[in-house]
């Protein structure tokens, strides 16, 4: 008897429970709706970083004080962007003549995100009637809600509510390269997809299928593949050393090819789902991210690596301040040997098919904007491998290397990779924008005494860029950036500071530096005429051996110079009509290489200097080259 009255003392304790945890679910469900029910008109879509001209756009806005922008984190949305060129055109009064055509050509390509829809040369739309009753009176007017245009090639729709909003348009494009070496072509096509649903839910996706061919350039006799262990004169045809992807220091995005021996095929897929209010979203995407302040290549995350996965954070709540976070599946390239497929080829015959280790990436970033024109962002991030994610990377407000030393530091192993990083932005001095990252792998603060040679692996970049002063549409940057020895890298491959094998942050890697200059000319709408130089030093290369590694980083900062490369180019860039580019690019690059004379250290990267060209720079571009590229795309 006493049981049974337990048991029913029991059930109503459980049932007392399931009430307060669906009071609870309905509380929830009450905030869930508040949040959704919050008024925002446009797109929560990511605008790809590629797409240079509305970025300068939106650059020239902010450094002219028309409008405030947080440009030490990128992407932009292209509702967030649709919103600053509304901003301006409600100061058109303080644009010069070619501002204001540059601005109404890009409120054409955002006027889905404005609530409407663009006008074309050849299209073709439909009309519906809309009804109002206002002051009783019965009156109709008539609304677009879809385009099918030629010129430009898209399609558009959306309800008369706006509850509703689509855009498809298509890629294609062709560009042709050549020098004393040959000729290389490049094709790609594809098509990008965008919805919008009740203001709320964004989705998005975009395909770029890219093929390059050519009489020279592509085989791999002329692109030479990487091992995985750093190749020398001895070990680099060692049987069964794993290939990886090239990584030439060129500052053009990565991509995973298709072809083992580096073929000239590859593609880029960007999609996502955001949900979203008017100071905030939360989503999932498979997208590239830069984190920093830079006209070049930021020393943070440069965006240079192949789009990966996360999930997404971003918040705005208040004037001042902003926060972003992702936890991203990054590839590692690094295969295990306890996780393996088996294929069944034959009678008595199967095949191990190895897959790669897993690795995470968790960062946060966090920007104050205490005064209209200055920001001022602070960050963490961490690069781990565990066999599954954990969850207390997910919290975005987070040190993450206090975190990691409570998983790891008691099992007397190795941490996971943890970065510091900080990033200031000042557009307080109208038509000039200074800024400054620093970049921080380790620090240890009596490394900065003179007495010791021990140098921290860190990387700073500074720059200014000056737009529309003191001529008009004239916009000059300048730039340098310098990374200490073994910046980036990490005694264990699998949480190195990389993705696809590409660097995260500077393309240049450790030990080197990059003087960057560049003065552009804007003639008129979507014309504009670009000169650069670049100067890239790098030094010895080392790989991170930690039984070494205070003597690797007591070796002076670019003390012995490998390889010096110098690069000039103009480039003419015309936009005809919204999404359709036409370009001229003429370079001119030279690169020496220095084979070192002194003793090897024990961890020193040591080749030829063929191998060291190899190593840096694709054959097409070794030694002396004037280049020239033309090109016509529909996309960008």
């Amino acid at each position: 008897m006493p049981y049974n009255v337990d048991c029913c003392q029991n059930d109503k304790a459980k049932t007392r429970t399931t009430t307060i945890c669906s009071m609870k679910l309905k509380h929830l469900l009450i905030v869930a709706l508040a949040f959704l029910a919050i008024s925002v008109e446009g797109q929560n879509i990511p605008e790809n970083t590629q797409f240079t001209r509305i970025y300068d756009f939106i650059d020239e806005l902010a450094s002219e004080q028309i409008i405030e922008v947080n440009s030490l984190v990128r992407p932009y949305s292209r509702d967030k962007i649709a919103q600053w060129l509304s901003t301006a055109k409600d100061s058109i009064h303080l644009l010069n003549k070619r501002q204001r055509d540059d601005l109404f050509m890009f409120i054409n390509d955002y006027a889905l995100e404005l609530d409407s829809l663009p006008q074309a040369y050849v299209h073709w739309t439909n009309k519906a009637n809309i009804m109002n009753h206002y002051n009783r009176k019965r009156t109709y007017k008539n609304t677009e809600t879809f385009s099918l245009s030629l010129v430009q090639p898209a399609f558009h729709a959306r309800t008369t509510n706006g509850k509703f909003k689509f855009r498809v348009t298509p890629i294609l494009g062709m560009d042709i390269y050549a020098n004393k070496k040959g000729f290389i072509t490049k094709q790609y096509y594809g098509a990008e997809l965008q919805v919008d649903i009740a203001n709320h839910v964004s989705i998005w996706g975009s395909i770029r299928d890219i093929s390059l061919n050519g009489n020279r350039g592509l085989k791999s006799s002329y692109f030479p593949t990487r091992y995985q262990s750093n190749p020398t004169a001895q070990d680099s045809k060692v049987i069964g050393a794993r290939l990886t992807q090239p990584t030439f220091l060129l500052n053009l995005p990565g991509y995973e090819y298709k072809e083992a021996d580096y073929g000239g095929d590859y593609s880029d897929l960007r999609a996502g789902i955001n949900f979203y209010t008017s100071w905030g979203s939360i989503g999932i995407a498979k997208d590239q991210v830069i984190w920093g302040e830079s006209y070049r290549s930021s020393n943070i995350i440069s965006g240079r690596a192949p789009t990966f996965p996360m999930i997404t954070l971003k918040a705005n709540p208040v004037r001042w301040f902003e926060i972003n976070f992702f936890h991203a599946w990054l590839v590692s390239n690094v295969l295990d040997s306890t996780d393996f497929y088996v294929e069944n080829e034959g009678y008595d015959s199967e095949k191990k098919h190895y897959r790669q280790r897993n690795k995470y990436m968790a960062a946060t970033m966090l920007t104050f904007m205490p005064i209209k024109g200055l920001n001022i962002s602070i960050g963490n991030s961490i690069i781990y491998g565990e066999r599954n994610i954990n969850i207390a990377y997910f919290t975005p407000f987070s040190f993450y290397k206090s975190i990691d030393h409570q998983f790891t530091k008691g099992t007397g192993t190795e941490n996971q990779n943890s970065q510091l990083f900080f990033s200031i932005s000042s557009r307080n001095l109208k038509h000039v924008n200074f800024y400054a990252s620093l970049f921080a792998d380790e620090i240890k603060f009596e490394r900065f005494k003179k007495s010791n040679k021990e140098s921290n692996p860190i990387s700073y970049q500074f720059g200014m860029r000056v737009v529309n002063w003191p001529i008009k549409n004239l916009t000059v940057t300048a730039e340098y950036t310098r990374s200490h020895i073994i910046t980036y890298k990490h005694s264990i491959a699998n949480i190195a500071y990389t993705s696809n094998d590409y660097l995260l942050g500077h393309y240049m890697g450790d030990n080197s530096q990059e003087i960057f200059a560049e003065i552009g000319y804007k003639i008129l709408k979507g014309l504009e005429v670009r000169a650069f130089y670049s100067m890239t030093d790098k030094g010895l290369d080392y790989d991170y051996l930690r039984t070494n590694v205070s003597t690797i980083i007591s070796q002076k900062v670019l003390g012995e110079r490998v390889w010096r490369q110098h690069w000039v180019g103009l480039r003419i860039l015309y936009e005809v009509f919204n999404n359709c580019y036409a370009h001229i690019d003429l370079d001119f690059n030279s690169n020496k290489v220095t084979v070192p004379k002194s003793a090897p250290l024990d961890g020193e990267v040591r080749l030829t200097e063929q191998e060291y060209l190899d190593r840096y720079c694709p054959r097409f571009y070794q030694g002396k080259n004037f280049s020239a590229c033309i090109g016509l795309s529909f996309g960008f």
